[in-house]
């Protein structure tokens, strides 16, 4: 446990990749209409993009012995820099002494559906030791964290 919370990441911005994305035993035609609606205030014009905003919740199965949780750990990391590397999340990183939250993942994804599988697909999800709440979000086009 003390690996996840002493791990801290942070994904900013990710340059385009090409348009097509190999999931683990299937090929996925990436989509670049993602739903946005624009208003105009005073002489600023924003666009607003619908993110996908995913809890890592603490799951149900979290009594490996350290070893197996390390390894877990490690699979985790290795699937949150696989969807940096795919472009599929803008930020990512660790709570902090959260009764149920472990974490939150930032998709620029399409759909949720779509945010939602790839989030299921963490070897963390699939054993148990993390759960997955998917939430939309709206924010400009291009916000930065400041």
């Amino acid at each position: 446990m003390k690996y996840f919370f002493g791990i801290l990441i942070i994904i900013f911005c990710f340059s385009c990749g090409s348009n097509t994305v190999i999931y683990p035993d299937k090929a996925l035609e990436k989509k670049t209409n993602h739903e946005t609606f624009s208003y105009k205030e005073g002489d600023t014009t924003y666009v607003m993009q619908k993110y996908f905003l995913v809890l890592l919740k603490k799951g149900p199965n979290r009594n490996q012995d350290e070893e197996e949780t390390t390894e877990i750990q490690k699979k985790h990391m290795a699937h949150i820099s696989w969807l940096a590397e795919q472009n599929f999340i803008s930020i990512a990183g660790p709570s902090e002494n959260h009764e149920t939250v472990s974490g939150f993942l930032l998709f620029n994804t399409e759909t949720m559906k779509q945010a939602d599988s790839l989030a299921k697909l963490d070897p963390a999800v699939k054993a148990g030791r993390l759960e997955v709440e998917t939430l939309p979000w709206w924010a400009a086009k291009g916000s930065k964290l400041k």
